[in-house]
């Protein structure tokens, strides 16, 4: 049993208290919250359990271990981090948001079965959206729509699999499982939804970069490592893993180096430093899993200092398109230095945090002799350095000269962005303190002159690359357009759907309305030859058929009602009711 409140009920708490306050109070309890979810967690001792009966199923809601412990230390550091950076902001919306947020992440990584977990992983989708919904227009809104609809999927898919799971094991325990069922399989889809694969990453890029400054911030930092979390819990050594990460890590950079909108480019680099979790997780040896994770736990720190640095710039300018910015060192000369250290902390410049976790990556996949990974991987190193490293700090602080002129970031995002930075140059620099904390012992040491010289070496080559496209012409220009990715097929799909669903059912309803029901009503008009035979048919269709006269007055209502309800006025049609006596009759059996 446990000594300490569940780690995910402090932050809850601070959540709901948070609405009822203003001022100086609701500031002191959103930084109060995670500090105090941080002191509890420090009271959970590895081993520690909290069993559950709950309708005859045996629950564990929390799971006490290495694993969990760094995750829920990560994220409570996270919303520390980015509370700080919301601290200037009134919007209840997503303050109250964000702790439910961070509590739903913490929920996950502290879950001990697959029940529990659905619960925290669908709150997880539910309480996220709301950090889109904030920024309040009509992108972010359909965007917000999109990505709730994928989330939910996920946690559907985690259902039916844990469903699966108990009906063949009868057991909801939350470990290790193999790819050998459905069951499996559905869970496994269900993780990679979240946690952005190849072909479901859309959401990712589509959603991230529609939210408030604050909420991206926030949205960095949890669902996708709740993922790789969930991915590292439940099939470490998997070797589709491997596969799925180097496309990972390998796709977006492509995609990275044309876009435009900052913000969007960061979302394709967090897809590519997830790859690099997702083949340390599919390696599975202890030193693959403790790069993974340790890479999870550094990618949250500098990847959420890129994105509030982008933050700052998008709240100082109004402006995060690479053709409209440049040239603001001039008026923001620190937020363009914390920006720099994080573009070396994932470009994995020696001293700094991604130096001393991807490299254990890297290490394990060329100890296992997966060669062709290992280049892959390498490759993909020297281009996120490209269009995170050298990119966003580039077009943002020092291309051309746009002529902005503005203020410095607040106060609070300096603060925050300060904290980030000093975490990066910090694990970097004395990464033991960060070892320490890993599922499993480590006897790597990164600072070895091969090493170092290696990754010198290869961030020069990049940097001449990149500098020699750009005085050539030949690097691709910063361009006012949207680029197609894959949920070009998913809108393109949905639509022809749709136009064979409408077509199919309208001429259903054309056959039921102007020829069944008629001739229908007609039978039982003759059968009953009184009023209370209106009562009856009633039941079967809309009264409006039985009160018709004619064919050409049938036609007539039939027109009406439908467009009624393609315009929202009538809730419910005669397919509907077919749909429904269906599945009432589907029931019974």
């Amino acid at each position: 049993m446990m000594n300490s409140l569940h780690p995910s009920l402090v932050l809850f708490a601070g959540a709901l208290i948070l609405p009822l306050l203003g001022g100086k109070a609701r500031k002191g309890v959103l930084i109060l919250t995670p500090v105090l979810g941080f002191i509890n967690l420090i009271f959970l001792e590895p081993g520690a359990g909290m069993p559950l009966v709950f309708m005859g199923f045996a629950l564990d809601m929390v799971r006490v271990d290495k694993l969990s412990l760094l995750f829920g230390y990560l994220f409570h550091l996270a919303a520390f981090i980015g509370c700080i950076y919301a601290i200037q902001v009134k919007d209840r919306i997503q303050l109250v948001s964000a702790l439910l947020y961070a509590g739903s992440a913490v929920g996950v990584v502290f879950a001990g079965d697959l029940l529990t977990l659905f619960i925290f992983w669908e709150m997880l989708a539910l309480t996220s959206v709301f950090l889109i919904w904030a920024r309040r227009t009509e992108s972010s809104f359909f965007s917000g729509v999109r990505y709730l609809l994928l989330h939910v999927s996920s946690g559907l898919l985690l259902l039916a699999g844990a469903a699966w799971q108990y009906h063949e094991t009868g057991s909801l325990a939350f470990e290790l499982m193999t790819l050998n069922g459905l069951g499996p399989w559905m869970i496994f889809l269900a993780f990679g939804i979240k946690c952005a694969f190849p072909f479901l990453h859309t959401w990712l890029v589509d959603s991230y970069p529609e939210a408030t400054p604050v909420g991206t911030v926030f949205l960095s930092s949890f669902t996708t490592k709740a993922a790789v979390y969930a991915l590292a819990r439940g099939f470490p050594g998997t070797e589709e893993l491997v596969v799925i990460g180097t496309i990972m890590a390998m796709f977006p950079i492509f995609f990275a180096v044309i876009e435009n909108d900052l913000r969007r480019v960061l979302g394709y680099s967090m897809i590519n430093q997830i790859g690099f979790m997702v083949v340390g997780i599919g390696i599975g040896t202890p030193l693959a899993i403790n790069g993974a994770v340790a890479h999870a736990f550094n990618d949250v720190i500098f990847k959420g200092l890129l994105f509030m640095s982008m933050g700052a710039v998008l709240l100082r300018t109004g402006r995060i398109k690479g053709t409209e910015l440049g040239g603001l060192y001039k008026s923001m000369p620190i937020t363009a230095s914390f920006c720099l250290v994080g573009a070396a902390s994932i470009s994995a410049f020696p001293l700094f945090s991604g130096f001393v976790s991807k490299s254990m990556v890297m290490a394990a996949v060329g100890i296992e002799g997966h060669l062709w990974v290992w280049l892959f991987l390498l490759f993909a190193s020297a281009g996120v350095f490209h269009h995170a490293g050298i990119k966003i700090p580039f077009f943002a602080f020092f291309a051309h000269d746009s002529g902005i002129r503005t203020k410095e970031a607040p106060v609070s995002m300096l603060v925050a962005m300060g904290l980030a930075a000093f975490l990066c140059i910090f694990n970097g620099t004395f990464p033991a303190l960060l070892y320490s904390l890993l599922p499993y012992p480590v006897d790597y040491v990164p600072y070895t002159l091969t090493h170092i010289v290696t990754q010198t070496q290869l961030l020069c080559f990049s940097a001449l690359a990149f500098t020699t496209l750009v005085l050539l012409g030949i690097y691709p220009r910063e361009m006012r357009a949207i680029n197609l990715d894959f949920d070009w097929f998913y809108r393109k799909g949905g639509r022809l759907i749709y136009r064979g669903s409408e077509m199919f059912l309208n001429t259903l309803n054309s056959s039921i309305f102007e020829k069944f029901l008629p001739e229908l009503v007609g039978q039982l008009r003759r059968f009953f030859r009184e009023a209370p035979s209106h009562m009856l048919v009633g039941l079967l269709t809309p009264v409006w058929v039985i009160q018709s006269k004619s064919p050409s007055e049938l036609r007539d209502k039939k027109e009406d009602l439908y467009q009624k309800t393609r315009l929202g006025a009538l809730p419910i049609g005669v397919t509907a009711c077919l749909a429904v006596l269906l599945l009432g009759i589907l029931f019974l059996f």
